[in-house]
């Protein structure tokens, strides 16, 4: 089978966020990538900045140069876009390769707001094409274990979830100029829309689709100081923010969970805080708690390196996962063969050697890109529009 021609949205020699190169570029130029993939087209805000791209990152001199989306889209040698840009340019970027019939892979968030999300997901639908979201969370290897230990019975039907994380940005009041844009609602990107929304639908990917019953959103630190990124750290203003920065959501699972001893379905609580983690005077909360309790059991995955387990946060000495038995109150660390907490090393929980190859950031990524290559198991836009109209109710609960 040929592989899949790639035109290439958003990498950038000058970008101030670097994900397309850190994360995608990884696999689609190593050994694996090449057999099922080739960039043949990058598009740039101009041409000249893609052109500068393309050598800056030895793409081949072949690779055809584009300054709009609407020259790329009509690139008949194209078969699939991806996307990687702000959030905010997500809609203009890539609606014109829908329109031209092509397949399209976008970042999460799908757009701004929840009207411009099913614009799209409306012309994918009228012309039957093949998209991809990019929530590579369901394949980390974290989330791949917690699902597998769930779906196992190992702790039986699962009776309650609850899940405290902190994150989306490293600080609680602090934030690089590089992303100022999430103090504003607006943008559509911030800690909402992609620290808690990621692992929003790694929680849902695990559990199946909640039912939200409450939610609750805040912004305890309305002013923000905006930190010189050009290595000075140095604060060079203050802002006002439009974001909230806590979150609570209490929902139902499927009732599916629900057992034949249960009354009631099984309950979901998320917290989660911009920053650092609650209560961590001396450093000791971790980023990410998840814990499942089950009718035998009960599972707990804590993270210290983040709650981006799509991303870095399931970095070496990051995640343990843990499992009571009820019966006999013995836990199991997972992966432990002497007893001891062992925390998750990513490389073994790869099957495939050429995830074990690529850097961090590019290993779920790269799990994506196979699927959509394999043609199942990934996830579209008919999920990011799920996603977005949860996201969305929460946010229509918060009054600011």
């Amino acid at each position: 089978m040929s592989p899949i021609r790639i035109g290439l949205i958003g990498l950038s020699a000058s970008a101030k966020t670097a994900w397309a190169s850190a994360a995608h570029l990884p696999y689609l130029l190593s050994p694996r990538g090449l057999e099922r993939f080739r960039i043949v087209a990058l598009c740039n805000s101009s041409k000249e900045s893609a052109e500068a791209a393309i050598a800056n990152f030895k793409l081949s001199p072949e690779t055809r140069a584009y300054g709009s989306p609407a020259e790329l889209a009509a690139d008949p040698n194209v078969d699939l876009v991806v996307c990687s840009t702000r959030v905010d340019v997500h809609y203009e970027t890539i609606r014109p390769a829908l329109e031209a019939g092509k397949m399209v892979y976008c970042e999460w968030p799908l757009a701004q707001d929840l009207q411009h999300v099913r614009d799209l997901v409306e012309i994918s639908r009228s012309k039957q094409l093949r998209t991809m979201i990019g929530v590579q969370g369901r394949v980390a290897p974290a989330v791949l274990k917690v699902k597998e230990l769930i779906e196992s019975g190992r702790i039986g039907d699962v009776v309650s979830v609850e899940v405290r994380a902190a994150g989306g940005l490293n600080d609680r009041q602090i934030i690089p100029a590089t992303l100022e844009y999430f103090t504003r609602k607006e943008v559509g990107g911030n800690i909402i829309t992609i620290g808690l929304g990621h692992l929003w639908d790694q929680i849902q990917f695990v559990h199946g689709d909640a039912t939200i019953l409450h939610s609750r959103f805040q912004l305890q630190f309305p002013t923000n100081k905006i930190r010189d990124s050009s290595g000075t750290n140095t604060i060079i203003k203050t802002v006002t923010s439009t974001v909230p920065d806590l979150a609570i959501v209490t929902a139902s699972l499927p009732a599916s969970y629900a057992s034949s001893t249960q009354k009631d379905s099984a309950t979901l609580l998320v917290r989660f805080n911009r920053g650092q983690p609650s209560f961590s005077f001396a450093g000791s909360e971790p980023s990410l708690v998840w814990s499942i309790v089950g009718s035998k059991g009960e599972v707990r995955l804590t993270s210290t390196a983040g709650t981006g387990l799509h991303a870095s946060g399931y970095a070496p000495g990051g995640v343990s996962l843990e499992v009571l038995d009820f019966e006999n109150g013995e836990v199991d660390r997972i992966n432990s063969e002497h007893g001891e907490v062992e925390r998750i090393d990513p490389d073994s929980l790869w099957a495939k050697p050429w995830q074990e190859e690529l850097p961090l950031l590019s290993r779920s990524v790269g799990a994506l890109y196979e699927a959509f290559a394999d043609g199942k198991g990934y996830p579209t836009f008919e999920d990011a529009l799920k996603r977005h109209e949860q996201i969305d109710e929460m946010f229509a609960a918060w009054k600011v």
